[in-house]
């Protein structure tokens, strides 16, 4: 994992992502699939992007970014555990998961806002 925790744990996350966006693609739940790839391989994307962030504003915007897709994905695998997709023991830990990094993330947007106002 990398030195950076949040850079590794959205890394960490994507490829779990991945691995049940598989699986949903077998089970023949195509849209939510994609929907689910897009945003939780994104927030490690954004991540990325804000650590090369060329300026303090560019950092926290890119960090807010993937605190809002942190929030989507959350939503699309709730939406997969109440409709039954999958069941509580799939979904719980990676909901978790997924609750996890939207607190770090929105820790660095906020820590990040209060210095920038000092």
């Amino acid at each position: 994992m990398s030195d950076n925790i949040i850079q590794g744990k959205s890394y960490q996350f994507a490829l779990r992502t991945i691995k049940l966006c598989i699986w949903l693609k077998e089970c023949k739940h195509f849209e939510l699939s994609s929907q689910l790839l897009r945003s939780g391989t994104s927030i490690g994307a954004n991540v990325e992007e804000a650590l090369a962030g060329h300026s303090k504003k560019d950092f926290l915007h890119k960090m807010n970014i993937a605190t809002k897709e942190a929030r989507e994905t959350r939503y699309w695998l709730r939406l997969l555990k109440d409709s039954e997709i999958l069941s509580e023991s799939q979904a719980d830990s990676i909901i978790n998961e997924s609750d996890e990094l939207v607190r770090i993330l929105t820790s660095i947007v906020k820590t990040g806002q209060e210095k920038a106002e000092k």
